[in-house]
């Protein structure tokens, strides 16, 4: 295993009162493996994903990395948030770059390189000399993503980074980072409250419910890649999901237009 997380329970105080956010979560992750924690929101999915991240320590409980306990965010792995966190002061091509900045080993021609390759690979190459503004939302989440793999991570983390964008931009992006895993192999452990989001992305979906946050159900999703939403098998995993949150009687979701 390469992620290891055993026993984890974490607590806070609110008003007074204890509330238990994440109950007793076991779960191991394999290097290389896409995850998605999926659930309502207050189920705990942020909570588990910044535990693992480093950025939260849970209250009892242990999360392990490559052997190593977590103690603290590591420079070995990157997170994306829904905000895009882009540097309106600098065009496209140095908002990538800043990644690499703190890297006094590269020279600045190599830091330009590495920023040119990544943002060719999200399809942005044209865009370079662009400011923020000028791209769409879906555009600025591409440059998040080619900022994050300059620095080269172990494990990518992603906590409802299409949130914001519309359906359309959303599905383009998903298959977008589908295709970014396939060819840099990373470990990716991505939060959503998306179902076909979560069953079109994950090599396994950790469905998580609320009160207490714990963890209902891991489902391997068996379907390959180039996924069809509207395949009967795609509709059973949704459905077995659905069913999960005692939610029997949800449709499929019409996707012809």
């Amino acid at each position: 295993m390469y992620i290891n997380i055993s026993n984890v329970n974490k607590q806070f105080t609110h008003k007074g009162k204890l509330f238990t956010a994440l109950n007793n979560v076991n779960l191991t992750i394999e290097k290389g493996e896409f995850i998605c924690l999926l659930g309502p929101s207050g189920c705990g999915k942020s909570t588990l994903l910044n535990a693992i991240a480093g950025f939260d320590h849970p209250t009892s409980g242990s999360i392990t990395i490559d052997g190593k306990e977590v103690t603290k965010p590591s420079t070995r792995n990157v997170t994306i948030f829904q905000n895009y966190g882009l540097l309106p002061w600098r065009n496209v091509l140095k908002n990538v770059e800043l990644a690499l900045e703190s890297n006094k080993a590269l020279k600045s021609g190599e830091r330009t390189e590495i920023a040119r390759k990544y943002l060719d690979l999200v399809g942005l190459g044209n865009f370079a000399d662009a400011s923020p503004h000028q791209l769409s939302g879906g555009m600025q989440q591409r440059v998040s993503i080619a900022r994050a793999l300059t620095a080269n991570p172990d494990i990518i983390f992603m906590d409802e980074p299409f949130g914001a964008l519309d359906a359309i931009t959303r599905m383009k992006l998903q298959d977008d980072i589908l295709s970014i895993q396939k060819k840099e192999k990373k470990t990716i452990i991505f939060v959503t409250h998306d179902i076909d989001e979560a069953v079109y992305l994950a090599d396994r979906v950790v469905v998580m419910t609320p009160n207490p946050g714990m963890v209902k159900k891991v489902l391997t999703i068996n379907l390959g890649p180039g996924r069809d939403r509207t395949s009967d098998d795609f509709q059973k995993i949704r459905n077995i999901i659905f069913e999960t949150f005692n939610m029997k009687h949800s449709y499929p979701i019409e996707y012809s237009i």
